[in-house]
């Protein structure tokens, strides 16, 4: 979609209008983090992490809802502002590659300088691990097909068949639900707590980020796909919403396969 460059506008790029969502943003996230790390130490109660975490969810939908309107309606996302909205993209990845580089670089790191505290050993000998090839492997596999289900949307919404499109991407999210639904299941069977040891910690903080960010994967892939249905205003042209939640979603596969091949295999 291609905006027309005016008399008052002798560029292509997207002049952003006064927005309340960003310094509201920061506030919500201020607090969510305030709250959540005063709760995790008996400071604060549950209250102020639901109710910040409930209006950083209303504030995103709100900015996402304008950023919407402003390609849709507005027309606003030229081809410019589609180059820079990739980059970005590809930016906040990488900020989420670094995210879990620290979080494996503490799991090695403590691997191996396993102190005398835990036994000298890793993982630490009072620890009861789970084995790689049950749950893990069946969330391996499930992971793996639903890259390739949601290329494959990606593949027919670019020759034009919406039907197959939106019916790859339904099977996306419902792979994804099921690697929740048995993440959860895991977590239920786990003998060990968070606080148990260093490898508790690493173990749940790493995969249960990586839950999380299975989950906003899938609402990404849900707004998609109802776009597609619904609304019928993701075109084989203009489609920079699905290429970022498809590159949101390779990244959360290629994640977990580290995670499994590190914590599961590796770390057992």
């Amino acid at each position: 979609m291609n905006k027309k460059i005016t008399n008052n506008q002798l560029h292509s790029f997207h002049l952003v209008d006064p927005s309340p969502w960003p310094i509201l943003t920061a506030f919500s996230a201020f607090l969510l983090t305030f709250g959540t790390a005063g709760y995790m130490h008996g400071y604060a109660t549950s209250f102020i992490v639901k109710y910040s975490l409930a209006l950083t969810t209303y504030i995103a939908a709100c900015w996402w809802r304008d950023v919407l309107r402003e390609s849709t309606f507005e027309g606003q996302h030229t081809s410019a502002v589609q180059a820079g909205l990739r980059l970005g993209m590809l930016l906040f990845i990488t900020t989420e590659v670094m995210f879990f580089f620290a979080f494996f670089w503490a799991f090695f790191h403590s691997s191996f300088n396993a102190d005398t505290g835990i036994g000298g050993t890793w993982p630490p000998f009072e620890v009861a691990i789970i084995g790689p090839w049950g749950l893990p492997f069946v969330n391996s596999l499930i992971l793996v097909t639903s890259g390739a289900a949601v290329t494959a949307a990606h593949h027919f919404l670019i020759n034009g068949n919406r039907q197959h499109t939106a019916d790859f991407l339904a099977l996306t999210i419902s792979l994804a639900i099921g690697f929740l639904y048995y993440q959860s299941s895991e977590y239920r069977l786990l003998p060990f707590n968070i606080s148990d040891s260093i490898y508790a910690a690493c173990f749940y903080i790493t995969t249960g980020f990586h839950g999380f960010h299975v989950f906003i994967g899938t609402c990404f892939l849900a707004v998609m796909l109802y776009r597609i249905e619904k609304e019928k205003n993701l075109t084989r042209a203009h489609h920079i919403g699905l290429e970022s939640a498809i590159l949101y979603w390779h990244f959360v596969d290629v994640v977990w396969l580290f995670l499994f091949i590190a914590i599961y295999w590796w770390g057992s």
